[in-house]
């Protein structure tokens, strides 16, 4: 496996675009990389290995559209001796399912993800073989709890853990909803925050399933590594700090009118 960690930056070498790239990434690339992987999940047999390797074939698969990848910062995940939380934004489907290829070699990585996704047809049994961190987004005190209860005990098992403060799937960093889950569980457990600033709207939301939006090669996916933070204070500064370089980011890659204060 080409693991992509190896180097600080990836860059997709060009390639030509495809002629219908939703058409050619749903049936001919997805499709047979979730099915293979519901099989195996469904035996038991899903294993670190084979989350990366699906994770690597989906990447490639979005590859083969056209979609460039600007990877960056991936020597920064290297910088901290065991967890970490990771706390990005999130646009679309597609960071969950690159991550792993990206962080799983280098630090093992569990989501924090709505309970009912491990109930969905295929995708459910792939889901819950990674051993998620499951929230309702029903209640937040009791999904507080459940991500500091569930959160302490991967990181006592020496998993990472992956938040998402947005909640829900935007095109916008909301910085209002942008909330400070992941540096309270950093913080309780002693653990640095690695923020993550993306791009991934070459892979839209669909409007009727949300899951299957149009895929564009005309946009490229960014993606950034920050420094590891340590929690020093309450935590106040270090979420303003994270918020900070994901916008930073944004402008830097010139899509600073996605920014909602």
């Amino acid at each position: 496996m080409n693991y992509l960690a190896e180097k600080d930056e990836y860059v997709t070498p060009k390639s030509r675009k495809s002629i219908f790239p939703s058409f050619g990434f749903y049936l001919l690339r997805l499709l047979k990389v979730v099915y293979t992987s519901n099989r195996l999940a469904v035996k038991g047999m899903y294993d670190d290995e084979k989350w990366i390797e699906a994770s690597y074939n989906i990447l490639k698969g979005l590859e083969k559209t056209g979609i460039r990848f600007h990877i960056s910062g991936m020597s920064n995940i290297k910088k901290v001796e065991g967890p970490v939380i990771f706390v990005s934004n999130h646009m679309s489907i597609l960071e969950t399912f690159v991550f792993p290829c990206i962080i799983h070699p280098v630090k093992k990585v569990v989501f924090v993800m709505k309970e009912e996704l491990v109930r969905f047809p295929l995708f459910g049994p792939v889901s819950a073989a990674r051993d998620p961190i499951l929230v309702s987004r029903k209640n937040p005190r009791e999904d507080l709890m459940a991500v500091l209860n569930q959160g302490a005990e991967k990181i006592k098992a020496g998993k990472s853990i992956i938040i998402f403060p947005q909640r829900t799937r935007s095109l916008y960093l909301d910085v209002k909803s942008f909330n400070t889950l992941g540096i309270k569980l950093a913080k309780k457990n002693n653990v640095p925050v690695i923020p993550v600033a993306l791009i991934s709207d070459a892979w839209a939301n669909g409007k009727f399933l949300k899951d299957f939006g149009k895929i564009d090669p005309s946009k490229e996916v960014k993606i950034s590594f920050g420094e590891p933070i340590e929690i020093k204070s309450n935590g106040n500064e270090e979420h303003m700090q994270t918020v900070e370089f994901i916008k930073n980011k944004f402008i830097e890659w010139g899509r600073a009118e996605l920014i909602r204060e």
